[in-house]
């Protein structure tokens, strides 16, 4: 169990049998959900608290999965004017309307974009996993554990890191690598995640295993 939320509510959640710890595999891979400037600069309307200090986790995250020679995937999104592939959600979050084409926000930071040797997935929903050949992919490169990091912890992480575990992985929350707009939602997602779809792990224990080689 992660130090999230109160003793009293860990203590309780534990005593029910919650926050078991899945573990890690033998192959594990790196998934970075939408590390887009979308979230990461003060004058966008998605902006997120925390959002420098987790790029700079993502970025530590990804340079120990390149040298272990683990598969790195980078998720981004993509929507037409209009947004016609996720209607509802852009009617429920209009200011999604910043992945449309030719919006700057929806590219890269500097510091943090795919190589050629990365694999791109490109997504209209929270998941990374919905509508996207990612599940099949990671299964024919042999992975076994998902390592999860991005923006934003409540929504795309998450949703994420559920599908993951759907999906026959295991998935592996990386603390200090996701954010969310306030503290709030992101500690209480972080205990939930904990306590029953994930393990959340440190920055520390993540880099470890992503840059141990094959």
């Amino acid at each position: 169990m992660t130090s999230h939320g109160n003793a009293r509510l860990a203590g309780d959640y534990t005593a029910a049998g919650f926050a078991s710890r899945i573990g890690w595999g033998a192959s594990p891979a790196l998934v970075v959900v939408d590390a887009a400037l979308a979230y990461s600069e003060p004058a966008s309307p998605l902006y997120l608290a925390g959002a420098e200090a987790a790029l700079d986790a993502m970025a530590d995250l990804v340079v120990a999965a390149r040298a272990g020679g683990r598969p790195v995937v980078f998720t981004t999104v993509r929507l037409e004017a209009r947004g016609w592939e996720a209607r509802y959600f852009v009617a429920k979050v209009p200011a999604l309307r910043v992945f449309e084409p030719a919006n700057p926000l929806s590219g890269w930071p500097a510091r943090l974009s795919p190589e050629t040797s990365d694999r791109v997935v490109v997504k209209h929903f929270a998941s990374a996993f919905f509508g996207t050949d990612l599940a099949s992919g990671l299964t024919a490169s042999g992975v076994d554990t998902v390592v999860v990091a991005g923006f934003s912890t409540s929504g795309c992480v998450r949703a994420t890191a559920l599908d993951a575990l759907q999906h026959g992985f295991r998935p592996m929350v990386v603390e200090q690598a996701v954010a969310d707009r306030d503290p709030g939602p992101h500690e209480a997602n972080l205990f939930d995640l904990d306590a029953k779809y994930a393990d959340v792990v440190s920055l520390a224990e993540a880099v470890e295993h992503l840059g141990a080689r094959r």
